[in-house]
C-alpha cells in the first residue's frame, strides 16, 4: 500500500516538476519585472564566486554560500546569467525531490500528501518571493529555498512516520536540511533548531537525533575542508554586522503587525486554536511543539523583507496530519477531527493569495513578452539573457523634496520634519544633496562606468557610497576586496579602495548618509578628483 502511495506521489511530483521547469526554461531567457537592484546584488555575489572568491572570506554578506553556489557553478560552466539563475532553481528542486517525496509519503496521506509535495517543489521553482502582486522577480530566492528545507525538516521531526519507520534515513534528512538552512539563510537555522530538537527529544527518537548529528556535522566538516575554519568566523562576523545594522535587522513590518496585522491575524488565531485542541488529543506533545514553533515562524517572517508568512501552509499540513480519528469529542462538544480540519482549511484560505502567486509564477514568466526587453547589464554576452523593461532600466527618475527655499512651502516643510530626522551630512566640505534614484539602474551604472574608463580610472577598485556599488559588473574595474555587494553597515573594504565614489542621487540616501558619517568619524580625508552630474570621485587618504 505504501509503495503504491509513494509511486503515485512520485508521478504527480514529476509531472509538476516537469511543467514548472519547462515554463521556466522554454524561453531561453529570464525576463524579470522588478527588483533589479536585488538582481544586481545577486549577480555581484555570483560573479565574485565565479572569479574564485568565497563569501564572508572575500566579501561581506549575511547570505549563505548555498544561496549562490548553484548559480555560480552553472555560470562557470558556460551558462548566461539568466539561464544560470533559472537552471539553478531546477537543479535545487531536483536535489530536494527525493527528500520531499520521503516526507510526503511517510508523514502525510491522501490529497494532503500530494498538495504538500507539489507546494514544496513549486516553492523552490517559483520566480516570486510570495505576496499577491503578479510579477516575476528572483529577489530573495534564498528565502524560498530555505522555506523548502524547513518544510522537509519540521514534519520529519514533529510527525510520526506512517508505515515502516526509517529513523536513520529521516534523521539524516533532518541533519542535511539544517545544514542547508545554516548555509543558505542562518536565521532559519537559529529559529527552527530549538523546536525541532525539542520535538525529537520529547519523542525519544534517539536514532534520528544521532543520524541528524552525523549528517549535519558531516556536511559542516566537508565545507570546512573546502573553505577552512576561518570561513565560520567570517560568516559569524557578517551575521553580527547585519544584526546590528540600522537598516536590515528589521527590514519590514514591526513585530506586533507580523503577529496581529490583517495579513497575519487569521494564521495566528488558527495556530493558537490548534494548540488548544491538540492538547485534548493523544498528540499533546505535538501541540506543545506547534506552540514553540509559532515564535520561530513569526521571527523568520518578521526578519524577511515583505513579511510573507510562508509558514501558514506548513502549519496547515501539520494540523491535517495530527488530527485524531473521527468521533473524538472533548470540551464544548466539538468533534476534534472536524475542528482541526476547519482550522487547516482556514489557514490554507488565508495563505491562498501568496500560494497561487508562487505556484503560478513560472507560467507568468512563460507568458512574458521579451521583444521590447533589454539586458540588465549591457555590453557583455554573459548577461544578454537576463532582461527587463526598457523604461525601468534606461529611464532615470529621481525623487527629491520640492518644498525648499523659494517655494513658499518652507514653513510646512520645517513643521513636517521628524524630530529625530538628521540633516544631510557634510562630506569633504560639501553638503550632500537630498535626492534618490528610483529607476534607470542600467543607464546610471553603465554611464558612470564608461565615464570613469574614459577618464582613465579603469582597472581600479571603487568603494561606492550607496546600497549597491557593483560598477565592476559594468566596466573594466576590479571588485573591491572585502567589499559588500549589498551594504548593511560600516565601511567594508574601504581600506582596499583606490577611489571612493559618491553618487549625486543614490539609490538609498540613508545608506549613503550613514557611510558619509562613518567616513568622517574614521578621519578619512577625501581628495576630490572628478565631479559629474551623476557622481563625485574622491581619492581616500587614511
Amino acid at each position: 500500500m505504501m509503495q503504491s502511495h509513494g509511486s503515485r506521489l512520485a508521478l504527480v511530483m514529476a509531472l509538476g516538476f516537469a511543467a514548472w521547469s519547462a515554463a521556466l526554461l522554454a524561453k531561453g531567457v529570464f525576463v524579470i519585472d522588478m527588483h533589479e537592484g536585488d538582481t544586481l546584488h545577486l549577480l555581484d555575489m555570483v560573479m565574485r564566486m565565479v572569479r574564485g572568491e568565497m563569501p564572508h572570506l572575500d566579501f561581506m554578506t549575511p547570505i549563505g554560500i548555498l544561496a549562490v553556489w548553484p548559480i555560480a557553478g552553472l555560470m562557470a560552466a558556460g551558462l548566461g546569467a539568466g539561464m544560470a539563475i533559472l537552471a539553478a532553481q531546477v537543479a535545487v528542486a531536483a536535489c530536494l525531490f527525493p527528500a520531499v517525496l520521503r516526507v510526503a509519503a511517510s508523514r502525510f496521506s491522501g490529497l494532503a500528501a500530494h498538495a504538500y509535495a507539489l507546494f514544496v517543489i513549486g516553492l523552490v521553482l517559483a520566480v516570486i518571493h510570495g505576496e499577491s502582486a503578479r510579477v516575476v522577480s528572483i529577489s530573495m530566492h534564498y528565502n524560498r529555498w530555505a522555506w523548502a528545507l524547513a518544510y522537509i525538516a519540521i514534519p520529519l521531526a514533529l510527525l510520526p512516520a506512517r508505515g515502516r519507520p526509517r529513523e536513520g534515513l529521516d534523521g539524516a534528512l533532518v541533519g542535511l536540511a539544517f545544514a542547508g538552512l545554516a548555509l543558505t539563510k542562518m536565521t532559519y537555522f537559529i529559529a527552527f533548531f530549538p523546536p525541532v530538537a525539542l520535538a525529537l527529544l520529547i519523542g525519544g527518537r534517539w536514532r534520528m537525533i544521532l543520524a541528524a548529528l552525523v549528517a549535519g556535522l558531516g556536511a559542516a566538516a566537508a565545507l570546512t575542508a573546502h573553505a577552512g575554519l576561518a570561513f565560520w568566523g567570517a560568516y559569524a562576523r557578517d551575521l553580527l554586522t547585519v544584526a546590528g545594522s540600522e537598516s536590515r535587522a528589521m527590514p519590514g513590518d514591526p513585530l506586533d503587525l507580523v503577529v496581529s496585522g490583517p495579513d497575519y491575524l487569521v494564521g495566528s488565531i488558527a495556530l493558537a486554536l490548534s494548540v488548544v485542541i491538540l492538547r485534548q488529543t493523544p498528540q499533546k506533545a505535538a501541540g506543545l511543539c506547534l506552540l514553540l514553533l509559532f515564535p520561530a515562524f513569526v521571527y523568520v517572517t518578521w526578519q524577511n523583507w515583505g513579511n510573507d508568512p510562508q509558514w501558514i501552509n506548513l502549519f496547515a499540513f501539520l494540523v491535517l496530519a495530527l488530527r485524531p480519528e473521527a468521533g473524538a469529542v472533548k470540551r464544548l462538544g466539538w468533534d476534534l477531527r472536524q475542528a482541526l480540519t476547519l482550522i487547516a482549511v482556514a489557514a490554507f484560505a488565508n495563505a491562498a493569495p501568496s500560494t497561487i502567486n508562487v505556484l503560478a509564477s513560472p507560467f507568468y514568466h512563460a507568458s512574458r513578452e521579451d521583444e521590447d526587453r533589454v539586458p540588465l547589464i549591457t555590453g557583455d554576452a554573459l548577461y544578454a539573457d537576463l532582461l527587463g523593461e526598457k523604461g525601468r532600466y534606461w529611464r532615470r527618475y529621481i525623487r527629491m523634496p520640492a518644498d525648499g527655499p523659494g517655494t513658499g512651502l518652507e514653513d510646512f516643510a520645517a513643521r513636517a520634519k521628524a524630530e529625530k530626522e538628521e540633516e544631510p551630512p557634510v562630506l569633504a566640505g560639501e553638503t550632500l544633496p537630498d535626492c534618490s534614484t528610483d529607476t534607470g539602474h542600467t543607464a546610471v551604472f553603465t554611464t558612470v562606468a564608461r565615464d570613469l574608463e574614459a577618464a582613465g580610472y579603469g582597472g581600479s577598485a571603487i568603494f561606492g557610497a550607496d546600497l549597491l556599488s557593483g560598477f565592476w559588473l559594468f566596466g573594466d574595474f576590479r571588485p573591491l576586496p572585502g567589499g559588500a555587494p549589498w551594504h548593511y553597515d560600516g565601511l567594508p573594504g574601504i581600506g582596499n579602495a583606490d577611489y571612493v565614489l559618491v553618487p549625486a542621487c543614490p539609490l538609498t540616501p540613508s545608506v549613503r548618509d550613514r557611510m558619509a558619517r562613518a567616513i568622517n568619524e574614521a578621519g578619512i580625508d577625501l581628495i576630490k578628483l572628478r565631479e559629474t552630474p551623476l557622481y563625485t570621485l574622491y581619492r581616500p587618504e587614511f
